[in-house]
């Protein structure tokens, strides 16, 4: 990171390592337990993100910088607790479901397809 006169430069930068730390802290995982007839669940994700940065000069001597983030959270299940007993029931990705069923039907119709024409 280059030291600067300019006044928020660094302050920008500092900002977005904050954010990127807010971003990852287990409030982020884990969801504000809900609770209704005695059972409490607490909802879980999986939450991985990235971060980036970089600074310059052009051919004119004129310098730049700038970085940026980006987070991505999938549910991946939650913990339901009733009395003593407690439990995780793991969430159901539709979409990575179908797209799995979908590439083992392609996959089984080139087989049979190979299997068939190996026969003639």
């Amino acid at each position: 990171m280059r030291k600067t006169d300019e006044p928020g430069v660094m302050m920008k930068i500092e900002e977005l390592i904050a954010s990127v730390k807010n971003s990852v802290e287990a409030k982020r995982v884990y969801a504000e337990p809900y609770e209704r007839n005695g059972v409490t669940v607490i909802a879980a994700a999986s939450v991985s993100g990235g971060t980036g940065g970089g600074s310059g000069r052009d051919e004119k001597g004129q310098e730049g910088e700038g970085g940026g983030f980006g987070i991505s959270a999938k549910p991946t299940g939650a913990y339901v607790i009733n009395g003593d007993d407690v439990r995780w029931v793991p969430a159901v990705d539709v979409n990575r479901l179908i797209a799995t069923l979908g590439a083992v039907a392609v996959a089984a119709i080139f087989v049979a397809a190979r299997l068939l024409k190996s026969r003639r």
